[in-house]
């Protein structure tokens, strides 16, 4: 009877054996368990470490918005590619694989909506489309969003989440910059409401365009926020950079960013910043 000379299991490791696939998921911040069930009920944050998960438009929509009251426009809009790019591969095949993995047609859903009763034009920014990037078809879908706003005098609120301009549409890409940016004086003349909220990431020429030019900024907490990355910026100002710099917190130290809001309290500060501003 030689049982009693096994090794004597490690209780985390058969824990971690017995976790059924699909059902359970690791924080990528702080290592815990999560069961996936409890997680969505807690927004997609970690209860452990309060760690915020990228999620997409659909569960925004979900939570923020008033039960069934979204409606999506303008989804005939498809990206194009009057470049025929072709990095590693062919930017068609991209957009095509996109559309399979992620079940969006674009890297941006906007709709009509209500949030506390309260009708809204909301727009949401997807990173599981090719990184949330920005395309001719995201800036046009923001300025047709802009455009709802102004005829139904309704307020904008736009969650933001990209990697940047989309590079396989070259500078056509970078002109939704100007572009967004112009539909917005537009909004501010008629003296709507815009809200952002900045979600982890918010970078490139999103955040150098509409992603910053909200009446009010508000961010998640630890979203990574700016425009050229780390690296870039030691090298072109020579300096060393401080710690933390480009997130949520330190620019709201700094004055980038309005307030810094848990996901759990996010909807009920949209509802009062909605009735403050109209």
């Amino acid at each position: 009877m030689a049982w009693f000379l096994r090794k004597k299991p490690n209780i985390e490791e058969t824990h971690q054996r017995e976790l059924p696939e699909g059902l359970w998921t690791k924080c990528p911040r702080c290592s815990a368990i999560l069961y996936k069930r409890q997680l969505e009920d807690n927004l997609y944050t970690c209860p452990q470490c309060t760690h915020h998960f990228r999620i997409g438009s659909r569960q925004y929509i979900a939570f923020l918005l008033d039960s069934n009251s979204f409606q999506e426009t303008h989804t005939e809009l498809r990206s194009a590619d009057p470049l025929q790019f072709v990095d590693t591969k062919p930017y068609q095949k991209r957009l095509e694989e996109a559309y399979r993995s992620s079940g969006l047609n674009e890297a941006l859903t906007t709709g009509l909506g209500h949030l506390a009763g309260r009708p809204i034009v909301f727009g949401c920014m997807n990173f599981s489309f090719i990184g949330g990037s920005m395309g001719s078809v995201v800036g046009e879908k923001f300025r047709r969003a802009v455009s709802d706003a102004l005829e139904r005098g309704s307020p904008l609120v736009v969650v933001c989440a990209s990697g940047g301009a989309r590079m396989q549409e070259g500078a056509l890409s970078l002109m939704q910059m100007a572009k967004t940016a112009a539909a917005l004086t537009q909004l501010a003349e008629a003296r709507l409401p815009y809200i952002t909220v900045l979600t982890d990431p918010t970078t490139g020429g999103v955040t150098a365009s509409f992603a910053m030019l909200g009446d009010i900024i508000v961010a998640e907490p630890g979203a990574l926020i700016g425009f050229a990355g780390p690296r870039v910026i030691e090298q072109a100002t020579k300096r060393k950079l401080p710690e933390g710099f480009q997130r949520a917190e330190f620019l709201q130290e700094h004055g980038f960013v309005d307030c810094v809001v848990h996901r759990k309290e996010l909807r009920p500060l949209l509802a009062r910043l909605l009735d403050l501003l109209c």
